[in-house]
């Protein structure tokens, strides 16, 4: 028997504010045609004055874990992805393990920007096969409009906050690529490409900044990279792009998101597509996607999942799972 992390529940959390594209025609130069025909995003949800990551991810959680059918005590373990924590410190996830009542385990960030989520899956994953946790909550969360800088309409269009949560659970299967749970996963990043994205603040340099981006040389890796590693883990399963029911991508483009199912041989009728309704929401837009996915009637029990994302670092992977 082989030991594996099985998703057992999904959630997610937006917050109320929904801005359409039009609303920054007051202020930039910009329309929602423009938007649309170079992002596919109509609409995204910001955060409202006072609500942070850890609440916005603390109501994924609840989500997550009312599908699951468990309480926050049955839960040893909490990983949160995010780029936007509440404090320098304490980790975001251990407040979310305060709001939850949670008095037992353990729980902690994971920084990869976009690719958040990937490492975080990969970590809890680990967590998992290891025998160290037997259920763990896994959490993407940003708020992201907190560091726009509002004036420069090439990146202040593209974000969105919002919080998507999956419960993983050890279970016993045969061992075979037919298993339920985590079957693969792929992590990578290069250092090297800081300057394509990033935040020109940080706690050393006491400046909050601003997010930065040079978006044709990001779409320019994304593809490439996206590409490469949802095939270098899905070789790793013993399985290939025909046995893929859905790609689940980071949701940043939807040029990027074509791109690379194009570039995997996959049509778009396999591809899960949110970033319409929820801009970039960073490390959010996975489990974000996954729990919109389930709730729509796209994902099934059963299900070959590759999820990929590519972020600021560069850092970048993927995972297959069956649902």
């Amino acid at each position: 028997m082989t030991r594996r992390a099985v998703v057992v529940g999904t959630g997610h959390y937006l917050p109320e504010r929904v801005v359409e594209n039009a609303e920054f025609e007051a202020s930039l130069e910009t329309s929602d045609e423009w938007i649309r025909s170079r992002s596919g995003i109509e609409r995204r949800h910001f955060a409202a004055e006072g609500e942070t990551t850890s609440d916005m991810a603390t109501a994924a959680a609840l989500a997550a874990l009312e599908d699951a059918g468990i309480e926050a005590k049955d839960v040893d373990a909490v990983v949160l992805a995010t780029s936007t924590a509440d404090l320098t410190f304490p980790s975001a996830a251990t407040m979310v393990q305060a709001k939850l009542g949670m008095t037992n385990g353990f729980a902690f960030d994971v920084q990869a920007v976009c690719a958040g989520f990937v490492y975080a899956l990969t970590n809890a994953n680990a967590l998992i096969v290891s025998g160290q946790a037997e259920r763990v909550l896994v959490i993407g969360s940003e708020t992201f409009s907190r560091i726009m800088d509002w004036s420069d309409r090439s990146t202040c269009v593209l974000f969105g906050d919002g919080a998507g949560a999956l419960v993983l659970e050890a279970q016993a299967t045969a061992g075979t690529k037919e298993d339920r749970g985590i079957l693969s996963t792929d992590l990578n990043s290069d250092g090297r490409y800081k300057d394509l994205l990033y935040v020109d603040g940080g706690v050393s340099t006491q400046n909050t900044g601003h997010l930065r981006m040079q978006g044709n040389q990001v779409f320019r890796h994304a593809v490439e990279k996206l590409a490469k590693t949802a095939n270098t883990a899905l070789k790793r399963a013993d399985l290939t792009t025909e046995d893929v029911d859905w790609i689940v991508p980071h949701q940043a483009n939807i040029r990027i998101i074509q791109g690379t199912a194009k570039k995997m041989g996959l049509p778009m009728d396999k591809v899960v597509v949110t970033v319409q309704d929820h801009g970039n929401t960073s490390a959010a837009s996975i489990p974000l996607a996954l729990s919109v996915g389930k709730s729509r009637g796209q994902i099934k029990a059963g299900d070959l999942i590759v999820t990929e994302a590519i972020g600021g670092g560069l850092a970048w992977g993927a995972v297959v799972l069956r649902w």
